[in-house]
């Protein structure tokens, strides 16, 4: 094939960022920007705001009140991942997202991919609500919705053609083969070793979400654990791309059939 041969569409690399993306870190990095032009004390009535704090929701006689009332308890489950520590927070966190949620991006469309980081966010605060019921320390950063990202680009990554194949096309292209069902992918060797190593190093090291507390900041390992499985197992609910086998016009079944 001759290389300049101008007929030939170029080939996109596998990391050029999809808008979705990069509008999505740009929003990260200016809601930082913004809180560090504020005060200590406002910063920390923010956080107080949008962070996760599990003993917002204690029903008991010891619960306490927070900024935000009733309905920060709502958006809260959400809000807690638009906020960091510090820009190397960010920073992480991006560096980890960059070639799975390039891909995912490019597969949901902005839309899809928005929702998505949200509802993993929603997963990854359950989590972290379930094994810290009274916890004072608010939890921020975008861990979980992260961790949902790669859970979620694990079922198409390593199929051929895709991005993490040996015979992947071009961005677009990789993003767009058809996944496989839930069951099938766990027992693909390349899966469950990503699984094995991504386990591994959230609970050895924690990486990624933090819980800012009296005592210094905490690793809100759960919450990645809970937004990983939220990614993994509602990533059909979100998929545009058919199955192998499956019609053009039919809509992505719930992995929840995958699990009879």
């Amino acid at each position: 094939m001759d290389p300049l041969d101008s007929s030939v569409p170029p080939r996109e690399p596998i990391l050029t960022l999809p808008g979705a993306l990069t509008a999505y870190v740009a929003l990260l990095v200016a809601i930082h920007l913004g809180r560090m032009l504020l005060s200590p004390d406002l910063d920390d009535l923010v956080i107080g705001m949008f962070g996760f704090i599990p003993k917002r929701y204690d029903q008991t006689l010891l619960a306490m009140p927070y900024p935000g009332g009733t309905p920060a308890k709502i958006w809260s489950f959400v809000t807690y991942s638009l906020l960091h520590a510090n820009l190397s927070h960010i920073g992480f966190n991006v560096l980890w997202l960059l070639p799975f949620g390039s891909a995912l991006a490019r597969r949901f469309g902005a839309v899809r991919f928005f929702v998505f980081m949200a509802v993993t966010a929603v997963g990854g605060a359950a989590a972290h609500l379930l094994t810290h019921e009274h916890g004072l320390a608010p939890m921020i950063g975008a861990s979980a919705s992260v961790s949902g990202a790669m859970a979620a680009a694990i079922r198409f990554a390593f199929v051929r053609g895709s991005f993490l194949s040996f015979n992947r096309g071009d961005a677009d292209e990789a993003a767009r083969v058809p996944a496989l069902p839930l069951l099938q992918a766990l027992r693909d060797p390349r899966v469950l070793g990503f699984l094995a190593v991504w386990f591994g190093v959230n609970i050895i090291f924690g990486v990624g979400s933090i819980a800012i507390g009296a005592d210094g900041a905490d690793v809100a390992w759960q919450a990645h654990i809970g937004g990983f499985f939220a990614g993994l197992l509602l990533f059909s609910l979100f998929d545009p791309i058919p199955r192998a086998g499956q019609p053009a016009a039919a809509a992505p079944a719930s992995d929840l059939s995958d699990l009879h």
